[in-house]
């Protein structure tokens, strides 16, 4: 039995002190960050209610906000500045009610979500930066990419009204899938010529950003994953794992427009995980293609009626205005209506 020298026990000792002040620290942080979000909540309550009982005067609430920031200004230094009382005045009309705020959220937090003007957008973005721990920077890119309506693109009332209180749960393989996927941060650009290896390259390059925008529970396995039929070799773009559908994910990558080959490619992949390379205990594995542009058509009538497992989405190189995602939803939900109205009729004629 070897005998601990007083080095190795200084050692144990100092690991755990170290452990206790790094949580210590975390602690106090959280506490003053909290009290600091219900000062500012605070400030906001006495601003809005000094309004309310002040002149009826409609510039009275900005000449006011203008001289209490000069005077905290002055007395307390920065953070007064005329458009963060702004806020924090805001910030108390979005959030009534004290207990309603989060401790894991900060202030900053709260600036970002104060830009969403939709309340069940806003109430999405809270509950995924809980959920998901977001950093700020992560907050405001899921923000500016229209993530909740992406998301709600394709769920009836129900499935919004519970995407709003509960941020994005994953139920079955649809859930995780989004259409368009954002890739702004890959830095290439709509409208210049690149090739699927460069596409790839710039993903992996950026493997973090990605796996924000792929969502919850994916974990990165390989890129070019070769499989071999009959002593031909075939490469898979890129492979994940995702611990929540407890499935493999195959992406495949394709610039310009989907056809029915790639579809049918991406079968014969889907089909080989699923044969070769799944477990018992887990599920069968989704494929997802991303392409620049598809036509719904080609994949309806190529992809069985049951189909559960193959999704085609589109990709943006470029953060989507509202009008522009709105045009896209628009068209979306035409179709969705669409293969419903088919499949009543054929359920009609039988």
């Amino acid at each position: 039995m070897t005998k601990d020298t007083p080095l190795s026990t200084t050692g144990r000792i100092y690991q755990k002190i170290k452990d206790l002040l790094i949580q210590s620290r975390s602690r106090v942080f959280q506490a003053v960050n909290t009290e600091m979000v219900i000062c500012y909540w605070n400030i906001g309550r006495l601003i809005v209610e000094e309004e309310q009982h002040g002149e009826e005067r409609a510039d009275y609430g900005k000449h006011m906000v203008q001289e209490l920031s000069k005077r905290l200004t002055g007395e307390f230094g920065k953070g007064f500045h005329k458009r963060n009382l702004w806020f924090m005045r805001n910030f108390y009309l979005a959030y009534p009610k004290v207990n309603a705020l989060r401790s894991e959220l900060s202030w900053t937090h709260y600036r970002l979500l104060l830009r969403v003007e939709e309340p069940k957008a806003r109430s999405f973005y809270e509950a995924e930066a809980i959920n998901a721990r977001w950093s700020t920077r992560e907050l405001e890119r899921q923000i500016a990419s229209l993530l909740f309506d992406r998301l709600a693109l394709s769920r009836d009332k129900n499935g919004v009204m519970e995407l709003s209180k509960k941020g994005h749960s994953i139920y079955e393989p649809a859930d995780l899938v989004k259409d368009p996927y954002v890739l702004e941060f890959t830095g290439l650009r709509q409208d210049e010529r690149f090739l699927e290896k460069d596409l790839e390259s710039a993903l992996i390059s950026k493997l973090q950003q990605f796996l924000l925008e792929l969502g919850k529970g994916f974990a990165f396995m390989s890129r070019q994953q070769r499989i071999t039929l009959d002593g031909k070799h075939f490469y898979i773009d890129l492979v994940f794992y995702n611990r929540l559908t407890r499935s493999f994910v195959l992406i495949d990558l394709k610039v310009g427009e989907l056809k029915h080959q790639d579809i049918g490619q991406m079968q014969m992949y889907v089909n080989y995980y699923q044969r070769d390379l799944t477990n018992a205990d887990e599920n069968p594995p989704i494929g997802i293609i991303l392409c620049s542009d598809k036509r719904d058509a080609v994949v309806r009538y190529t992809l069985p009626e049951d189909n559960k497992q193959i999704f085609a989405s589109r990709y943006k190189l470029y953060l989507p205005t509202e009008k522009e995602l709105a045009a896209e939803i628009q068209k979306e939900r035409e179709f969705i209506e669409m293969e419903k109205r088919l499949s009543d009729e054929e359920e009609i004629s039988k």
